[in-house]
Formats: C-alpha cells, sequence, structure tokens
C-alpha cells in the first residue's frame, strides 16, 4: 500500500503541477477537500477507492493512471498479486484495479470480491460513464438509480453508471465479479458538471 500511496502522491502532484492548479482549483473541480488533496499528495493518507474517482475525473484521467510511472510501455503483462487493492469490504472482500486505459476513453479493469453481507454504495460518475460486470460466482445484486437488479453466475449487467449505484452480496456464499469501467474523455468539473478536454 505504500507503493500505492507514493505514487497516488507523485501523479497527483504533476498531474495539479502541469495544469497550474491551486489546491482550491482541484478541491473545487474534485470535491475533495483541500486537507485531503494536501494529504494526498504528501503520501500521508490512503484515499478511498470514491476520492481517487474523483480525483482522477478532474484530472480526465482513469485511477490507472494515478497509480503508474511515467514512462510508458508498449506492452504490459501484470498479475493480480501486483494490482492494487482500492477497496476492502468489512468481511474480506476486495477491489483490485487490474488495468486501465487513458485514450480515447478511459477504461478500467476490476476484479470484485464479495463476501456474504458485503456492499460497496458509488456515488455517480461524470456523464456518460457505463459499467459492464459479469458474474464469475455466486450472485450479487446491482442497484442502479433506486432499482435492484439480480445477477446470476454467468450472467453480464451494463447500465449507466452516471447516477447513484452499488453492489451487494445478499447470498450466503462469496460472489466474484469482473468489471469494465468505461468512461469519456476529458476534465470533469464537479462544480459546473461539465466536461472539457484534457490538457
Amino acid at each position: 500500500m505504500s507503493a500505492v500511496t507514493a505514487a497516488v502522491a507523485r501523479q497527483v502532484r504533476e498531474l495539479r503541477a502541469a495544469r497550474g492548479w491551486s489546491f482550491e482549483e482541484l478541491a473545487g473541480r474534485s470535491g475533495v477537500s483541500k486537507a485531503m488533496l494536501v494529504q494526498i499528495e504528501s503520501a500521508r493518507t490512503n484515499p478511498s477507492v470514491g476520492t481517487l474517482c474523483r480525483v482522477a475525473d478532474a484530472f480526465g484521467v482513469n485511477i490507472a493512471r494515478l497509480l503508474e510511472p511515467d514512462e510508458e510501455q508498449t506492452v504490459r503483462i501484470s498479475s493480480t498479486a501486483e494490482a492494487p487493492v482500492l477497496w476492502q469490504g468489512e468481511h474480506g472482500g476486495t477491489a483490485h484495479l487490474l488495468s486501465g486505459l487513458g485514450e480515447p476513453d478511459l477504461v478500467e479493469l476490476w476484479d470484485w470480491r464479495l463476501e456474504p453481507g458485503e456492499r460497496h454504495r458509488s456515488a455517480d460518475h461524470p456523464r456518460g460513464t457505463r459499467e459492464v460486470l459479469h458474474v464469475l460466482a455466486g450472485a450479487v445484486v446491482v442497484r442502479v438509480d433506486g432499482q435492484d437488479h439480480a445477477v446470476r453466475v454467468g450472467d453480464t449487467i451494463e447500465f449507466h453508471a452516471d447516477r447513484e449505484h452499488g453492489y451487494r452480496n445478499d447470498a450466503d456464499e462469496p460472489a466474484r465479479l469482473m468489471m469494465v469501467t468505461v468512461t469519456p474523455s476529458g476534465e470533469w468539473d464537479r462544480r459546473t458538471r461539465s466536461r472539457r478536454p484534457r490538457q
């Protein structure tokens, strides 16, 4: 986790400096407090997945960009063991960010494990964001815009994630799912609910 914290600190610092933004500007665009941003840049906190999403959206990048070194690789192979855990449930569930692409749209590949009774609630993502989930084991309930959808092993659900949504495991057995999140590129400003091209 210390390596993840250091990578996020470096990337946020460099992205903010490249745009000439103050902490106040980034706070306004992301909806993350200035105090939290200072802690992130100084590697003094492990931000939640929700906080990372808001910061990444403000910069017009995906979470994977906040976790990787600057150098570009033509081919990259990584194992699940190397993937950062960006969410942990109260009973041992996890969400690993396996990979992310930054162009032309922002694409993230996730490996989620939800233990019985666990849930994750996600605030709305920027306008135009879509999610696709495929259940590999067990069953989950996906709640989108106040409506529940039962998704069983072998089923795939896709939905607009630019509204409140979440996932929960109401069953007695663990659930595992793969998730792809696709967000249109561009810097997202939460104050105006608008998107601008990335710098």
